[in-house]
Formats: structure tokens, C-alpha cells, sequence
């Protein structure tokens, strides 16, 4: 028997923005835009009312202030944002059986197994409605047979709209949209289809999966079944309090600072790239310390959400000279990242600049194809990787 998935995406509209417009109505109606200044930064945000001028997220600060000069421009508040988002979480967690958190502000919802009971679609709307009355922050919805579709319907309904594709009638939502409105189709993607004379998603429909093939490799074929509306990726079930951390052990005990901090950026440059690699995000930063008579500290202290290594780093020295004791010599060392959530780079632009952010691109890149600390900073390598072991746990 063909069982009928029930899939919702929640995602909440200008997320930011909402929030600022929480603690400040006069912003509402107002083209406003989170990160940095109209001189420097990137934009991490912004409103409906500054889209409509062409603005959108990634965008230098600067341009941004060239298209709409009379736009708001907001640092943002990490742990205003954060807190909005773990009381949302927790509304979601209360009222279905099995949910995935894929950033601060989005999740997808399976439904799967309850139309036999309930109208799915109305405990979409009734958990819409509810966010909305205990938050006060706009949300849209999009319910259909898979993540992909959903997603898309999420985004054809906002702002602050829900929407229902049903079962059968994917291809039929799809195929009047541009090509660029499936998830994960990328710019270079669909400019090399612009050249075939593919613009909307009906083109792509009706294009042979052959040629598809032929064109893009064996991403075609996952184009080609995007196109048709398949999706059968999972929604792997939401769970807090994980951490990452890592800890190294000396063959004899150690009393130089500098080594000590240079396998301390090590370390912590590893471990944020592992954040960044799993689209989690910390906000709390620890190191160890272990003396030679085996007597144990742990330094802390919360951070902004982040996986930034230029964040991290400046954290963890810190945190070693506070606990830094010249006469004393050290067996042990380590890091741990804790309290993630699950989320991108994105929250960390308020205090970037465009040249930062490709820089981040470029490094995870490289590190991705060819291996953890391919490139990594001086100040680490020095200690290379030997000895290093980082893992993840619960």
C-alpha cells in the first residue's frame, strides 16, 4: 500500500525583522535591514517592504543602502532572536509527534500516519495560529507529500499565508513557477538551463532525464526528479543539548602559553568547522584544563550564537588567560561547544563584511574536498593535527 506522507514546512517571515518589530512597533510598514551598518556589514535580514527594492539577504550593507537610501539599518540581537526561536521551538514540540528544526527559523513536521485520526492540514493551521497568538510573530506554512514541495509551498504563501498542495497535485503547483523557486537549484544551474530555453519548472518537466544527464552529470537526474515533484528524504526527529568538543593529553606536562593557545585555536578552528559542516550553531564556549596533579578547571561563558572561527578564537584566549598560572604545568587542554541549535552562517553576519563571508566560503570548501585543516590558520599550525580528536556527543 502507497502511504501518503503528510509533510508541513513552518518558516517565519523575516525573522529578524519580526522580532525587532516586537520591541519596536514604529518599524512596522518600514523598509528595515539586520546586519551591521549602511556603510559596512552584510545584510542578514530584511522586510518585505525593502525586498521590494531589490535587497535581499548576503547583500553588501553598502549596496543594500545605495537601492533603498531610506531603509533602517539594525545591528540585530542575538539573544533576543535566539530566545524567540526556542519559544517557538518549544510551542511545535508540544504539539506533534515528530518534528526536524533545519535553522532558527524553520522546520519541517511529519504528519505522517495522523490523517487517519485528524485533518492534518487543520493542525497546521491550528499550530500556525497558535504561534502567531503566543509570540506575535508572523509564520507561513506550506503542507505537502515531501519536504521539497512544502518547502515551495511555504514560499508561495508568505507572507503570513499557509498553503496546501495535495496528494497528486505537485506537478500541477510546480509547473507554472520559475525554475529558480526549487530549493537548492543554485544560480549557475539555472543560467545553464536559461541557455536551453528552460525558465519554467513545465520546461524542466517535460526535458529528458538523459539530457539532463548528460548536461549536469549525476545531478541531472536529481534535478529531473525535483522537477517531477519526488522527494524522499526524511525528516530526521529535532533533539537539544548536544555539544562538541575535543581534548588532547600530553606526552609531558606543558608550562609554554604560546603552544598551549596555538593548540587552543587549533582546536577551536577544527571544531567550528565541524559546526558549520553540521549547520549547528553554539552559544556557549568552555576550556579545560588539567595540572599535573591532575586537578581539573573548566572556564565558560556564553557567546552569540555562532560557528565563526573569528568569534571562537578570540573567546578561548580569553577564557586561558583567566586561568592562565605561570608556575603551574598542564597535562591536559581541550574545548567544548555546547548548547547548539541547528543553523547556518547566516546569524553571523551583523558584524561581517563581504570579503569575510567568501573568505568562510572559500575555507569550508577546500576543507570539505580535500579534508579538515587543508587550510587553516598560522596561529594553529604549528601543532598540525597530531594528537587531535574530536568528537561529537550528547
Amino acid at each position: 500500500m502507497d502511504i501518503k506522507r503528510q509533510i508541513v514546512h513552518i518558516d517565519l517571515d523575516s525573522f529578524f525583522v519580526s522580532v525587532e518589530r516586537k520591541f519596536d512597533p514604529s518599524l512596522i510598514g518600514k523598509p528595515v535591514i539586520i546586519g551591521g551598518s549602511k556603510e559596512r556589514g552584510v545584510v542578514a535580514s530584511c522586510s518585505y517592504e525593502a525586498r521590494k527594492f531589490g535587497i535581499h539577504s548576503a547583500m553588501p550593507s553598502a549596496q543594500a543602502y545605495r537601492l533603498c537610501p531610506e531603509a533602517i539599518f539594525l545591528h540585530g540581537s542575538y539573544e533576543k532572536y535566539a530566545e524567540a526561536s526556542a519559544q517557538v521551538t518549544e510551542i511545535i514540540a508540544n504539539a506533534v509527534p515528530l518534528f526536524q528544526k533545519a535553522s532558527v527559523d524553520e522546520f519541517y513536521i511529519d504528519l505522517t500516519g495522523m490523517e487517519r485520526f485528524h485533518n492534518c492540514y487543520q493542525i497546521a493551521t491550528e499550530l500556525r495560529q497558535k504561534v502567531i497568538r503566543d509570540t506575535g510573530l508572523p509564520i507561513s506554512f506550506g503542507m505537502a507529500s515531501n519536504r521539497t514541495i512544502a518547502k515551495m509551498a511555504t514560499n508561495e504563501a508568505k507572507p503570513n499565508g499557509q498553503l496546501w498542495v495535495p496528494h497528486g497535485g505537485e506537478k500541477a503547483f510546480m509547473a507554472p513557477l520559475p525554475i529558480g523557486k526549487i530549493p537548492m537549484l543554485g544560480e549557475k544551474t539555472c543560467q545553464k538551463l536559461y541557455q536551453y530555453g528552460i525558465e519554467k519548472i513545465a520546461d524542466l518537466q517535460r526535458t529528458d532525464i538523459r539530457f539532463l544527464e548528460s548536461v549536469f552529470g549525476i545531478a541531472g537526474r536529481s534535478i529531473w526528479r525535483k522537477a517531477q515533484g519526488l522527494d524522499d528524504s526524511e525528516i530526521v526527529p529535532h533533539s537539544d543539548r548536544k555539544s562538541i568538543s575535543t581534548e588532547r593529553t600530553f606526552d609531558k606536562n606543558a608550562m609554554d602559553k604560546k603552544k598551549l593557545e596555538a593548540i587552543l585555536v587549533s582546536m577551536t578552528e577544527e571544531l567550528a568547522f565541524k559546526l558549520r559542516k553540521e549547520n549547528k550553531l553554539s552559544s556557549c564556549l568552555a576550556i579545560k584544563i588539567r595540572y599535573a596533579n591532575f586537578e581539573t578547571h573548566t572556564l565558560q561563558e556564553k557567546i552569540a550564537l555562532t560557528s565563526a572561527d573569528h568569534i571562537l578564537i578570540p573567546g578561548v584566549k580569553n577564557l586561558l588567560a583567566k586561568a592562565w598560572n605561570q608556575s603551574r604545568p598542564i597535562r591536559l587542554i581541550g574545548v567544548k561547544l555546547s548548547q547548539l541549535c541547528t543553523g547556518n552562517y547566516q546569524i553571523n553576519l551583523f558584524e561581517d563584511n563581504e570579503e569575510r563571508i567568501n573568505l568562510y566560503h572559500a575555507v569550508d570548501k577546500i576543507n570539505y574536498k580535500y579534508g579538515d585543516k587543508t587550510v587553516c590558520r598560522a596561529a594553529g599550525m604549528e601543532i598540525g593535527t597530531r594528537g587531535f580528536n574530536p568528537f561529537m556527543r550528547g
